[in-house]
């Protein structure tokens, strides 16, 4: 075979997963490929041109406290940023941005070009080569013969993809890109058992085209908000986005012509995401709701394609021309791109360990939507996650693997690899049962340590993230200490009688607690009080799943020998092969009483 370079580590897919993964690699001074499609489309968002939202947010926090890159390219691309459930509590605040998606692209193919442990190479990935269960290499579609122990597949909605609109189907990946069959049939070859998944995008209008004063625009106050704590990037205006609804017309031409739509005229096989719907799918499935909201969102800070958020559909060209005119402003509409849905083979995630990688082959790590997956902070999430413990393994180390308690990354992975996903899977805040200790605004504290370890965070940015909670703590222990005084400024302005503390003073709802504390983490100081009760009750719910996780199963436990198990979760612990009893507790069909079996099984049986 041509080309028999030897690399340390090979990405295959160039998207939100891949880069991260890459760069993790590449930062721990490992000499990896790259191979992609098309280089120009490098973390590409061939959907909504946005980055976080609810928990999506606190990942992207996540990943730049891991290491990662996400969050620095969002800042440096961003066209608007706010902050999502600003009025509620802590727990469920987030960021979102939206991005020059242009930007984004190029910015990111700039960095990996400059780097010089990055090799990257424009080919289709045509097979994986492995021998005895062990990961040899990659196959190219010019013959060439790339070398490796490690792969790591990123091929989001690429493998053996079809674009659908109405009744016609396309072999082809998002934006007219390429697809590739070699891959999928790789991994069946290999064992996999493979699933069809299908995601969607709406129309995208030229701007020019839309009469603005139909909708209304989305005035964001300007704030010094950014997801990275490595730059110093502000925006000096906000490029603003609008708002409208659907009506009853556009529901009418979506029921007259429902046939006509590939997910409801069978051409689809694939199962959709339940929580980023259709058009069709919203109008079918919520009869009771007479309108459905709809953004114009812009793509690029020039602002002259909108994206129709909200309108997603794999309805005919011509019925999308028709639902666009029934929507305020679109009566003139140009569209520069129709909306259509996609369909795609992904894994089974439960073939995945805690790690990423493959149960099945060993070197083989998979990440994005390739597990079945939506969205790009849940890609790049894992692909970081992937790049860290692929490396970790070229080094002979242990995986690191983040807690439910720990990490919004955390509760990711293991629902990925413990419970699995039968469609494509987005994270939710109330995925999270431990959301109180995962903020928003200490998402740093939380991760510091892990990418450190890593080898992705300096020993300055851990000790400067250190010291910033060691002044918070420090902080609370004074103001615990602290009495308000009779005639204070405080007391007076706030008419607080009998002398409390200023914990119990910041606490109140109608206190402004800068009032209380001009410490330079104010806010912290603020959050950390009000919510100090709950968290320590997070933190014992979380203590008892931990005592679980320190329970090591072993690996070669035959569930077949545990008496008194019940069939269903006989089955899945052995295609799961949790790694703790804290893991098999949460997967889906294994109830207390089977774990009581297993424990006594160890505990007595096996050490016979």
């Amino acid at each position: 075979m041509k080309n028999m370079k030897k690399y340390d580590a090979i990405i295959i897919g160039g998207g939100h997963a891949g880069v991260e993964s890459i760069f993790a690699l590449a930062k721990n001074n490992k000499n990896v490929a790259l191979v992609t499609l098309n280089k120009n489309m490098l973390a590409s968002m061939p959907c909504n041109p946005s980055i976080g939202g609810p928990a999506k947010g606190i990942i992207t926090k996540e990943i730049d406290s891991l290491g990662g890159i996400q969050g620095i390219f969002s800042d440096r691309a961003m066209i608007q940023i706010k902050m999502l459930n600003d009025s509620k509590g802590p727990a469920v605040r987030a960021l979102r941005a939206q991005i020059d998606k242009k930007m984004y692209s190029e910015l990111i193919l700039e960095e990996v070009e400059k780097n010089p442990n990055i090799t990257l190479i424009e080919a289709t990935a045509e097979e994986i080569i492995s021998e005895n269960n062990k990961i040899k290499g990659i196959k190219l579609n010019d013959g060439s013969f790339l070398k490796s122990d490690i792969i790591i597949l990123t091929t989001g909605t690429y493998m053996d993809s079809y674009v659908l609109m109405g009744n016609n189907k396309e072999s082809s990946g998002p934006d007219n890109q390429k697809t590739t069959q070699g891959l999928s049939k790789s991994l069946k070859l290999m064992g996999f058992k493979l699933q069809r998944l299908k995601t969607g995008t709406p129309p995208r209008v030229k701007t020019s085209s839309i009469d603005f004063s139909k909708v209304e625009k989305e005035e964001i106050e300007l704030k010094d908000f950014r997801f990275s704590s490595k730059t110093k990037n502000t925006l000096n205006e906000q490029i603003s986005c609008y708002i409208t609804y659907t009506n009853e017309n556009t529901h009418k031409i979506v029921d007259e012509h429902l046939n006509e739509s590939s997910m409801y005229s069978g051409a689809i096989n694939g199962i959709g995401p339940r929580y980023c719907p259709s058009i069709e799918d919203k109008i079918v499935r919520f009869r009771d709701k007479k309108r459905h909201q709809i953004f114009y969102e812009p793509e690029t800070r020039e602002g002259n394609i909108i994206y129709v958020n909200g309108l997603s559909t794999s309805m005919p060209v011509y019925v999308q021309k028709k639902m666009l005119e029934t929507l305020p402003g679109m009566k003139n509409a140009e569209v520069t791109k129709w909306g259509y849905a996609i369909e795609y083979d992904a894994i089974d995630s439960l073939e995945l360990k805690p790690s990423l990688e493959s149960k099945r082959i060993d070197g083989l790590f998979f990440a994005g939507q390739v597990n079945g997956t939506s969205g790009y902070e849940e890609a790049a999430a894992q692909g970081l996650i992937a790049g860290i413990n692929a490396n970790k393994k070229i080094e002979n180390k242990e995986p690191i693997i983040l807690t439910r308690d720990q990490a919004y990354l955390g509760v990711l992975i293991d629902d990925l690899v413990t419970k699995g996903t039968r469609e494509p899977y987005r994270m939710l805040t109330s995925r999270a049962e431990y959301r109180l200790l995962l903020r928003n605004d200490n998402a740093d504290f939380r991760l510091i340590k892990d990418g450190f370890e890593a080898g992705l965070i300096s020993k300055k940015e851990k000790d400067e993230v250190l010291r910033k909670y060691k002044s918070i703590e420090q902080e609370i222990k004074r103001i615990k200490k602290t009495y308000a005084k009779k005639d204070s400024l405080i007391s007076t302005k706030y008419g607080i009688k009998n002398g409390p503390s200023l914990f119990k003073v910041i606490t109140r709802p109608e206190i402004d607690y800068r009032d209380v504390t001009g410490h330079k983490f104010a806010e912290e100081v603020y959050i950390h009080s009000k919510l100090e009760g709950y968290i320590k009750k997070q933190k014992t719910q979380a203590e008892k799943m931990k005592r679980q996780e320190k329970f090591k199963l072993p690996e070669k436990l035959n569930y077949d020998n545990v008496q008194n198990l019940a069939t269903e979760a006989r089955m899945k612990l052995q295609k799961i092969k949790p790694l703790t009893i804290g893991q098999a507790s949460r997967i889906s069909g294994v109830n207390p009483s089977d774990i009581q079996m297993i424990m006594f099984y160890i505990e007595y049986k096996m050490k016979k």
